[in-house]
């Protein structure tokens, strides 16, 4: 444990940012994994999802949890399973 008053803070500050990512990046596996079953499933609620992940993972990316070009691979992925489903119905 530190002994530094700013280092104690620091510690603090730290965690409360590290539960938040955790909470952050749950929701980005949780929008992803809807898109995919969504695109599975073949139904026409895949797109309305896919733009709900879309955001969810900009919004990540500009507050720094995900680095952008991480979100943008995600994107692409998501967009590529939404659209072949597409393409096979």
């Amino acid at each position: 444990m530190a002994n530094i008053k700013s280092q104690i803070k620091r510690n603090r500050q730290n965690e409360g940012r590290r539960l938040r990512n955790k909470a952050v990046r749950s929701e980005l596996r949780t929008a992803a994994k809807k898109v995919r079953t969504a695109a599975a499933e073949g139904g026409e609620e895949g797109t309305a999802l896919l733009r709900q992940a879309t955001r969810a993972l900009d919004r990540a990316a500009s507050k720094g949890i995900l680095h952008k070009r991480t979100a943008a691979r995600r994107k692409s992925r998501l967009a590529r399973s939404t659209a072949s489903s597409r393409s096979e119905a």
